[in-house]
Protein backbone atom coordinates (compact mmCIF):
# COMPACT_ATOMS: atom_id res chain seq x y z
CA UNK A 1 0.00 0.00 0.00
CA UNK A 2 2.77 2.20 0.60
CA UNK A 3 4.50 2.17 -2.77
CA UNK A 4 1.16 2.36 -4.47
CA UNK A 5 0.45 5.63 -2.57
CA UNK A 6 3.65 6.69 -3.32
CA UNK A 7 3.59 6.02 -6.72
CA UNK A 8 0.40 7.82 -6.77
CA UNK A 9 2.02 11.10 -5.19
CA UNK A 10 5.53 10.85 -7.57
CA UNK A 11 6.12 14.16 -8.72
CA UNK A 12 6.28 13.15 -12.31
CA UNK A 13 3.06 12.11 -12.60
CA UNK A 14 1.52 15.68 -12.23
CA UNK A 15 3.98 16.72 -14.94
CA UNK A 16 2.84 14.63 -17.38
CA UNK A 17 -0.46 14.78 -17.17
CA UNK A 18 0.19 18.36 -17.62
CA UNK A 19 2.50 18.25 -20.81
CA UNK A 20 -0.84 15.76 -22.10
CA UNK A 21 -3.07 17.95 -21.48
CA UNK A 22 -1.42 20.91 -22.87
CA UNK A 23 -0.99 19.24 -25.79
CA UNK A 24 -4.05 18.43 -26.47
CA UNK A 25 -5.48 21.80 -26.46
CA UNK A 26 -2.74 22.84 -28.66
CA UNK A 27 -4.21 19.96 -30.80
CA UNK A 28 -7.64 20.88 -30.87
CA UNK A 29 -6.10 25.11 -31.32
CA UNK A 30 -4.69 23.38 -34.61
CA UNK A 31 -7.73 21.74 -35.72
CA UNK A 32 -10.19 24.27 -35.23
CA UNK A 33 -8.30 27.76 -35.33
CA UNK A 34 -8.18 27.64 -39.11
CA UNK A 35 -11.57 26.79 -39.52
CA UNK A 36 -12.75 29.72 -37.13
CA UNK A 37 -10.29 32.18 -39.19
CA UNK A 38 -11.37 30.91 -42.63
CA UNK A 39 -15.52 31.66 -41.27
CA UNK A 40 -13.89 35.18 -39.83
CA UNK A 41 -12.93 35.76 -43.34
CA UNK A 42 -15.87 34.55 -44.84
CA UNK A 43 -18.26 36.37 -42.60
CA UNK A 44 -16.49 39.58 -43.24
CA UNK A 45 -16.15 39.60 -47.32
CA UNK A 46 -20.02 38.57 -46.92
CA UNK A 47 -20.77 41.90 -45.16
CA UNK A 48 -18.47 43.99 -47.44
CA UNK A 49 -20.47 42.45 -50.39
CA UNK A 50 -23.97 43.43 -48.34
CA UNK A 51 -22.76 46.59 -47.84
CA UNK A 52 -21.58 47.05 -51.44
CA UNK A 53 -24.76 46.05 -52.60
CA UNK A 54 -26.88 48.80 -50.31
CA UNK A 55 -24.50 51.43 -51.57
CA UNK A 56 -24.44 50.09 -55.15
CA UNK A 57 -28.82 50.17 -55.27
CA UNK A 58 -28.43 54.21 -54.39
CA UNK A 59 -25.84 54.75 -56.15
CA UNK A 60 -25.31 53.09 -59.41
CA UNK A 61 -28.47 51.32 -60.12
CA UNK A 62 -30.27 53.67 -62.30
CA UNK A 63 -27.88 53.12 -64.81
CA UNK A 64 -26.18 49.33 -64.51
CA UNK A 65 -29.64 47.83 -62.91
CA UNK A 66 -30.01 46.28 -59.74
CA UNK A 67 -28.07 43.73 -59.91
CA UNK A 68 -25.32 44.93 -62.35
CA UNK A 69 -26.88 43.10 -65.49
CA UNK A 70 -26.79 46.87 -67.18
CA UNK A 71 -29.22 48.82 -69.14
CA UNK A 72 -29.78 51.29 -71.87
CA UNK A 73 -27.94 54.34 -69.67
CA UNK A 74 -25.29 51.93 -68.55
CA UNK A 75 -22.84 48.68 -69.61
CA UNK A 76 -23.18 45.84 -67.34
CA UNK A 77 -20.60 45.12 -64.70
CA UNK A 78 -20.53 41.33 -64.50
CA UNK A 79 -17.04 39.93 -64.86
CA UNK A 80 -15.14 43.74 -64.62
CA UNK A 81 -14.04 42.85 -61.59
CA UNK A 82 -12.49 45.03 -58.32
CA UNK A 83 -9.84 46.80 -60.58
CA UNK A 84 -12.29 48.54 -62.47
CA UNK A 85 -15.01 49.52 -59.72
CA UNK A 86 -11.63 51.05 -57.42
CA UNK A 87 -10.54 52.98 -60.88
CA UNK A 88 -13.87 54.12 -62.04
CA UNK A 89 -15.31 55.28 -58.46
CA UNK A 90 -11.65 55.95 -56.89
CA UNK A 91 -10.95 58.60 -59.73
CA UNK A 92 -14.26 59.86 -59.29
CA UNK A 93 -15.65 59.14 -62.77
CA UNK A 94 -18.67 56.99 -61.60
CA UNK A 95 -21.05 57.87 -60.58
CA UNK A 96 -21.36 59.58 -63.64
CA UNK A 97 -23.00 63.09 -63.89
CA UNK A 98 -24.17 62.91 -67.20
CA UNK A 99 -23.80 60.95 -70.35
CA UNK A 100 -21.36 62.00 -72.96
CA UNK A 101 -18.18 60.80 -75.46
CA UNK A 102 -16.35 60.04 -72.67
CA UNK A 103 -16.49 60.32 -68.43
CA UNK A 104 -14.45 62.91 -66.72
CA UNK A 105 -12.30 62.94 -63.64
CA UNK A 106 -13.93 64.80 -61.12
CA UNK A 107 -14.22 64.84 -57.15
CA UNK A 108 -14.82 61.18 -55.35
CA UNK A 109 -17.97 61.25 -53.90
CA UNK A 110 -16.72 57.91 -51.64
CA UNK A 111 -14.59 56.86 -48.92
CA UNK A 112 -12.12 54.35 -49.48
CA UNK A 113 -14.13 51.93 -47.48
CA UNK A 114 -17.01 52.22 -49.23
CA UNK A 115 -15.28 51.91 -52.47
CA UNK A 116 -14.02 48.47 -51.39
CA UNK A 117 -17.78 47.45 -50.26
CA UNK A 118 -18.78 48.41 -53.59
CA UNK A 119 -16.16 46.50 -55.49
CA UNK A 120 -16.39 43.77 -53.00
CA UNK A 121 -19.70 43.40 -54.58
CA UNK A 122 -19.49 43.94 -58.32
CA UNK A 123 -16.55 40.85 -57.32
CA UNK A 124 -19.40 38.97 -56.41
CA UNK A 125 -21.32 39.19 -60.01
CA UNK A 126 -18.64 37.41 -61.82
CA UNK A 127 -15.18 36.85 -61.88
CA UNK A 128 -12.96 39.95 -63.09
CA UNK A 129 -9.49 41.74 -62.64
CA UNK A 130 -8.50 42.07 -59.02
CA UNK A 131 -7.55 45.53 -57.59
CA UNK A 132 -4.05 45.06 -56.98
CA UNK A 133 -1.93 45.42 -53.32
CA UNK A 134 0.92 48.29 -53.08
CA UNK A 135 3.50 45.47 -53.61
CA UNK A 136 2.58 45.04 -57.23
CA UNK A 137 2.51 48.74 -58.28
CA UNK A 138 5.37 49.79 -56.16
CA UNK A 139 9.26 49.50 -57.55
CA UNK A 140 12.53 50.49 -55.43
CA UNK A 141 14.45 49.48 -58.25
CA UNK A 142 15.54 52.82 -60.33
CA UNK A 143 16.13 50.26 -63.33
CA UNK A 144 12.48 50.28 -63.65
CA UNK A 145 12.00 53.55 -64.77
CA UNK A 146 14.49 53.18 -67.74
CA UNK A 147 12.72 49.72 -68.56
CA UNK A 148 9.18 51.35 -68.12
CA UNK A 149 9.81 54.13 -70.20
CA UNK A 150 10.68 52.28 -72.98
CA UNK A 151 7.21 50.35 -72.70
CA UNK A 152 5.39 53.28 -72.08
CA UNK A 153 6.82 54.94 -75.45
CA UNK A 154 5.89 51.71 -77.67
CA UNK A 155 2.52 50.89 -75.57
CA UNK A 156 1.42 54.26 -74.13
CA UNK A 157 2.96 57.28 -75.80
CA UNK A 158 0.74 56.91 -78.85
CA UNK A 159 -2.23 58.37 -77.34
CA UNK A 160 -0.77 60.33 -73.66
CA UNK A 161 2.21 61.61 -75.14
CA UNK A 162 5.75 60.95 -74.47
CA UNK A 163 5.69 62.88 -71.35
CA UNK A 164 2.03 61.34 -70.44
CA UNK A 165 0.26 65.01 -70.88
CA UNK A 166 -3.21 62.98 -72.85
CA UNK A 167 -3.63 64.49 -76.02
CA UNK A 168 -7.01 64.57 -77.99
CA UNK A 169 -8.90 61.23 -79.54
CA UNK A 170 -11.49 61.38 -82.47
CA UNK A 171 -15.25 62.26 -81.59
CA UNK A 172 -14.78 64.17 -78.65
CA UNK A 173 -12.65 61.58 -76.90
CA UNK A 174 -9.46 62.15 -75.29
CA UNK A 175 -6.82 60.53 -73.92
CA UNK A 176 -6.49 62.18 -70.12
CA UNK A 177 -3.01 63.13 -68.83
CA UNK A 178 -1.43 61.00 -66.14
CA UNK A 179 0.04 64.08 -63.90
CA UNK A 180 -1.17 63.94 -60.34
CA UNK A 181 -2.51 59.99 -60.75
CA UNK A 182 -2.36 57.81 -58.06
CA UNK A 183 -0.07 54.62 -58.72
CA UNK A 184 -2.60 51.87 -57.86
CA UNK A 185 -5.15 53.82 -60.29
CA UNK A 186 -2.39 53.78 -63.27
CA UNK A 187 -2.27 49.90 -62.91
CA UNK A 188 -5.82 49.82 -62.46
CA UNK A 189 -6.43 51.57 -65.47
CA UNK A 190 -3.74 49.29 -68.11
CA UNK A 191 -5.64 46.22 -65.89
CA UNK A 192 -9.28 46.41 -67.13
CA UNK A 193 -8.51 49.20 -70.18
CA UNK A 194 -11.55 52.15 -69.00
CA UNK A 195 -12.96 53.38 -71.97
CA UNK A 196 -11.10 53.99 -74.89
CA UNK A 197 -7.81 52.72 -73.36
CA UNK A 198 -7.20 48.80 -74.46
CA UNK A 199 -6.91 46.97 -71.52
CA UNK A 200 -3.16 45.28 -71.02
CA UNK A 201 -3.83 41.52 -69.18
CA UNK A 202 -0.96 39.55 -67.30
CA UNK A 203 -0.99 37.57 -70.28
CA UNK A 204 -0.63 40.43 -72.94
CA UNK A 205 1.39 42.66 -70.39
CA UNK A 206 3.16 40.86 -67.04
CA UNK A 207 2.55 42.31 -64.11
CA UNK A 208 6.57 43.49 -64.20
CA UNK A 209 6.25 45.17 -67.60
CA UNK A 210 2.80 47.27 -65.90
CA UNK A 211 4.56 47.82 -62.43
CA UNK A 212 7.78 49.40 -64.87
CA UNK A 213 5.19 51.61 -66.76
CA UNK A 214 3.62 52.45 -63.11
CA UNK A 215 8.01 53.70 -61.94
CA UNK A 216 8.37 55.46 -65.17
CA UNK A 217 5.00 57.79 -65.08
CA UNK A 218 5.75 58.55 -61.16
CA UNK A 219 9.59 59.27 -62.07
CA UNK A 220 8.14 61.89 -65.03
CA UNK A 221 5.62 63.29 -62.64
CA UNK A 222 7.86 64.30 -60.27
CA UNK A 223 10.99 65.25 -62.00
CA UNK A 224 11.37 68.81 -62.11
CA UNK A 225 11.17 70.49 -65.88
CA UNK A 226 14.66 72.14 -66.09
CA UNK A 227 13.46 74.30 -69.03
CA UNK A 228 10.84 76.44 -68.38
CA UNK A 229 7.39 76.63 -69.62
CA UNK A 230 6.22 73.08 -70.62
CA UNK A 231 3.95 74.03 -73.06
CA UNK A 232 2.10 70.71 -72.81
CA UNK A 233 5.53 68.81 -73.52
CA UNK A 234 3.92 68.22 -76.76
CA UNK A 235 7.22 68.63 -78.58
CA UNK A 236 9.36 71.13 -81.07
CA UNK A 237 6.16 71.75 -83.28
CA UNK A 238 4.29 73.27 -80.63
CA UNK A 239 7.45 74.86 -79.10
CA UNK A 240 8.30 76.60 -82.21
CA UNK A 241 4.96 78.02 -83.09
CA UNK A 242 4.79 79.49 -79.88
CA UNK A 243 8.22 81.10 -80.55
CA UNK A 244 6.59 82.26 -83.99
CA UNK A 245 3.35 83.56 -82.82
CA UNK A 246 4.45 85.17 -79.23
CA UNK A 247 7.70 85.78 -79.87
CA UNK A 248 8.28 87.08 -83.29
CA UNK A 249 4.59 89.23 -82.87
CA UNK A 250 6.61 90.44 -79.75
CA UNK A 251 9.58 91.97 -81.56
CA UNK A 252 7.41 93.41 -84.22
CA UNK A 253 4.74 95.07 -81.78
CA UNK A 254 7.99 96.30 -79.78
CA UNK A 255 9.84 97.50 -83.60
CA UNK A 256 6.17 99.72 -84.62
CA UNK A 257 6.31 101.49 -81.02
CA UNK A 258 9.88 102.72 -81.24
CA UNK A 259 8.99 103.47 -85.01
CA UNK A 260 6.42 105.59 -83.88
CA UNK A 261 8.12 107.03 -80.60
CA UNK A 262 10.86 108.62 -83.07
CA UNK A 263 12.15 112.52 -83.19
CA UNK A 264 10.79 112.00 -87.22
CA UNK A 265 7.85 110.08 -86.17
CA UNK A 266 6.49 113.18 -83.91
CA UNK A 267 7.01 115.89 -85.84
CA UNK A 268 5.25 114.36 -89.14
Amino acid sequence: MKKLSARRRHPLAALVVLLLALAATGGLYAAFAPAERAQADTSSQSLAIDEGKKLFAVGCSSCHGLDGQGSSDGPSLVGVGSASVDFQVGTGRMPAQQSGAQVPKKKVIYSQAQIDQLAAFVASLGPGPVAPTKEQYTSADPKDVSAGGELFRTNCAQCHNFAGKGGALTQGKYAPSLEGVDAKHIYEAMQTGPQNMPSFPDTTMPEEQKKQIVAFVRHTNDEPNPGGLALGSLGPVTEGLFGWIFGLGLLIFVAIWVAAHTTKAKKS
